[in-house]
């Protein structure tokens, strides 16, 4: 891709889960090699196994951060509105 284009933003990495952060790792590291800046990881579900966590971020990961679906201290993203919206849709409840 044209990286120079992009030089002077913040990669933002989108990921259903972060369970082992292998994926994020590989991706942090070809961002680090190509010279971008440090990214922001984002997962809906953050399992981090193990060290995954200590690993992204020392692969270099500037923040990472998780949906509130698994208790964690990354969470910063409230879905809870999102999915009580939800359940009142499918079971047709308003309140």
């Amino acid at each position: 891709p044209e990286i120079e284009r992009w030089r002077d933003h913040t990669p933002v990495l989108v990921d259903d889960i972060i369970s082992t952060a292998r994926t994020m790792i590989e991706t942090v590291s070809h961002l680090k090699a190509v010279g971008m800046t440090a990214p922001v990881c984002i997962a809906v579900h953050g399992i981090f196994a193990g060290n995954a966590l200590r690993d992204l971020v020392a692969a270099g990961a500037s923040r990472v951060v998780t949906c509130n679906t698994i208790p964690h201290q990354t969470n910063a993203i409230d879905v809870t509105p999102l999915l009580a919206q939800g359940v009142r849709a499918i079971t047709g409840r308003t309140g």
